[in-house]
């Protein structure tokens, strides 16, 4: 029976099919054979790099970022080592909640909150970031399973809310976001280096193998801000606006001569050393990105052009009564009415009518070549993230009403760097140079010619008149120093018309003899019945101006008159 059954069983199976069997069996074996001698005879990188993965580790380096000074070297931003504390979350999980609270009140986060990220998914997870030596060393001492910490840098900026709109501020990771951070993230940031360690299961380093690359720190930047102009623009500043109760203000001081920004604050303002509850407003560099129609400031412009088209001399009078001006179906008025005005009078009395009959004379494409000459409609290129353009209409536009309103700042729009930049051609005979947040050495920049010398000395002796009797400015004045400037008081365009709301400003410059500085005012929607720029804006300005003139050493270009001496005796403390 058993002898059938075997007989039966061979004529089922051919015999070629055990020697398939067997081809296919060798086969597989060449092929791992061959694999395996490929593995380790040829490629045998593939194997070590798999090895390695279980306990070699690459890690950065951090470089330190470069610090920021002002013209003389004090530091105003700088880096601090900080600690890391983070962990394995696998590891961690072996943690008890006793210890994981402990951890909590030592980093002063939410229980909870720790517990969710100790149960993410990976083989890292951040605790907290940017914290105390101290603490770091505390969470340490606990001797957890699964936490480490590491080193980083955390920014730190001395003088805080003073320049914290010109230095912005840095992320977590150490990068630039606003301001002079970003605008020069390149130059300060450096390079992160690396080496290669050995670490165990824990995460600890048990071996230093090699340095792949050592870290670069970054440069450090000098800007030409000066620290104590800095400080006395933003104490006057922050003392207007509360004075007036006003939305908010800006101011910014320049060297006339080589371009430079001395000194650029804004209000509100906000401490780049603890930006926990920041919002929209407090972050705006409102000297940079917010403009305004800048009412009776461009007038010395549109003066200007009339003087260099030969249409007008400075003694030319120009009729203004009865006040006001029809064109179309639109008029334009005065504040205060007067009669016969010289072109000299038409800045000092500050008048709409007569600043319309002179644009008046000129033709749209004249002025919007000297408007865009003048830098209106571009912007200013200091590499400020968010630097605003303003708005200027091409020409081909324009309608005669358009025209006139824009001799008086009504219709175009600016910011106040580009305002201030713009008023340096007629402290510099002229023309107008590019400006710079860095110091300016060796020789100073040359600029673009606007205006003939001669028409910017007419109107800088314009200007002068301003800030004397029968001016607008009068508050402007400034003991020992002659003064040009000119005030401006525009309402706040919103949804398309003019509201209740009022933008003072003044923008001047002195010694007129020889102008070093260039400083500009704007104060936002000042509260009260008290609104014009010569009495909001000018006393900021002069406030500025006296001690900015006296820190640098420029002398004085004018008497003082006694009443001037015993208002400064007075000043001094006993």
């Amino acid at each position: 029976m058993r002898t059938v059954r075997a007989t039966l069983l061979s004529d089922m199976l051919p015999a070629w099919r055990s020697r398939v069997v067997l081809l296919v069996l060798l086969g597989a074996f060449v092929a791992l054979l061959g694999r395996s001698l490929y593995l380790q005879a040829v490629n045998e990188e593939f194997l070590q790099q798999k090895g390695e993965s279980r306990y070699s580790r690459v890690i950065e380096l951090p470089a330190t970022r470069g610090r920021i000074t002002d013209r003389h070297g004090d530091v105003l931003a700088v880096s601090t080592p900080v600690k890391s504390v983070w962990a394995i979350p696998e590891d961690a999980g072996k943690v008890n909640g006793e210890q994981l609270r402990k951890v909590a009140r030592l980093l002063e986060m939410d229980a909870r909150d720790l517990t969710r990220r100790l149960q993410a998914e990976g083989d890292f997870a951040y605790l907290k970031r940017q914290v105390a030596p101290d603490v770091a060393e505390s969470v340490m001492a606990l001797g957890l399973p699964g936490i480490h910490d590491q080193r980083e840098y955390r920014r730190y900026y001395p003088t805080g809310e003073v320049t914290a709109h010109i230095l912005g501020f840095t992320g977590v990771g150490d990068a630039g976001q606003e301001g002079v951070e970003l605008a020069f993230n390149d130059d300060l940031s450096g390079r992160t280096g690396s080496r290669r360690v050995i670490k165990d299961r824990r995460g600890r380093i048990v071996e230093d193998v090699e340095s792949v690359r050592a870290p670069q720190d970054g440069h450090d930047v000098a800007l030409a801000l000066d620290g104590k102009i800095q400080y006395l623009a933003y104490a006057a500043l922050r003392d207007a606006v509360a004075e007036h109760k006003a939305k908010a203000g800006g101011i910014v001081v320049l060297d006339a001569r080589s371009g430079e920004v001395l000194a650029l604050a804004n209000l509100p303002t906000f401490n780049p050393n603890n930006r926990g509850k920041l919002n929209g407003a407090q972050l705006r560099n409102r000297v940079l990105t917010d403009t305004f129609e800048p009412g009776s400031t461009l007038k010395p412009f549109t003066v200007a052009m009339a003087l260099e088209a030969g249409k007008v001399r400075s003694d030319t009078v120009i009729q203004t009564a009865p006040g006001h001006l029809t064109i179309g179906r639109r008029t334009i008025s005065d504040a205060h009415p007067n009669g016969l005005l010289t072109v000299a009078q038409v800045i000092q009395k500050s008048s709409n009518v007569g600043a319309a009959k002179m644009a008046g004379m000129l033709e749209p494409q004249q002025m919007w070549g000297k408007f865009d000459a003048l830098g209106f409609g571009a912007p200013p290129h200091l590499g400020f993230p968010g630097e605003a353009g303003g708005r200027l209409r091409p020409h081909r536009t324009w309608k005669p009403i358009e025209q006139a309103t824009m001799a008086y700042g009504h219709g175009i729009s600016v910011s106040l760097m580009q305002l201030a930049r713009a008023y340096m051609v007629f402290a510099r005979d002229g023309d107008v140079p590019p400006l710079s947040l860095q110091r300016v050495g060796g020789r100073l920049p040359e600029g673009r010619r606007v205006f003939s010398p001669e028409t910017a000395r007419q109107v800088r002796a314009m200007l002068e008149m301003v800030v004397e009797p029968g001016g607008t400015a009068q508050r402007a004045r400034v003991p020992g120093y002659r003064v040009a400037g000119k005030t401006g008081t525009a309402h706040k365009l919103e949804g398309g018309t003019y509201a209740d709301r009022y933008v003072a400003s003044f923008v001047g410059f002195a010694p007129a003899s020889s102008p070093r500085l260039v400083v500009a005012v704007m104060i936002d929607e000042p509260g009260g019945n008290i609104y014009y720029g010569g009495e909001v804006a000018a006393p900021v300005f002069a406030r500025v101006m006296e001690g900015a003139l006296r820190n640098l050493g420029v002398a004085p270009d004018a008497p003082v008159k006694p009443m001037q001496m015993a208002r400064g005796a007075a000043q001094v403390p006993m």
